[in-house]
């Protein structure tokens, strides 16, 4: 990646994830240690992208094929 695709990255901390989804902050350590939550480690902090909390609360249906009706 160029510094291009840099420039519009927003890294929130882990507090600032948590008063976001107003959740504790050790609910945002739990989904970023299990994966949920995408997340940078910069020594001993976490940042997590702003784009992967707009994908944690607006998850897409993965399912292609629609519903059987009885």
């Amino acid at each position: 990646m160029t510094a291009k695709n840099f420039r519009n990255l927003e890294l929130l901390t882990v507090e600032e994830v948590a008063t976001v989804l107003r959740v504790s902050r050790m609910t945002v350590y739990r989904r970023v240690h299990s994966g949920e939550l995408p997340s940078v480690h910069f020594g001993r902090s976490f940042r997590i992208p702003a784009s992967a909390i707009e994908a944690y609360l607006n998850p897409r249906t993965t399912s292609t094929e629609p519903e059987e009706k009885p």
